[in-house]
């Protein structure tokens, strides 16, 4: 398991829908912990157009086009991310580091 990579977790917390797709956006250092959570965010298939929004599609594993929001980001048990969809290119990553930036309200 490592950050950028996609995750359908089966009955989100939370969460109305049966299964969801999530990526790990937690520092690679404490994936590799012992730490029983780690930090993702979800993905949404509308778009709500704002900048901590990442887009991606069927590159990244899934099967429409999608949305990361990076202004939901949950604790997600490593033990419910067992169904790997994809991983996130570079460009993606970058991506998504910015618009975690955006969320966090970080320069």
């Amino acid at each position: 398991m490592k950050r950028g990579q996609l995750y359908r977790v089966r009955r989100p917390a939370d969460d109305p829908k049966a299964s969801r797709v999530f990526v790990v956006v937690g520092r690679q250092a404490v994936i590799r912990t012992r730490f029983s959570s780690i930090i993702c965010a979800p993905i949404y298939s509308q778009r709500q157009g704002i900048a901590s929004e990442v887009h991606v599609g069927t590159r990244e594993g899934l099967t429409h086009d999608s949305t990361i929001l990076c202004d939901a980001l949950q604790l997600v048990p490593k033990r419910q991310l067992t169904d790997f969809v994809g991983e996130l290119s570079a460009v993606k990553t970058r991506e998504l580091d910015r618009a975690l930036c955006v969320a966090l309200g970080l320069d």
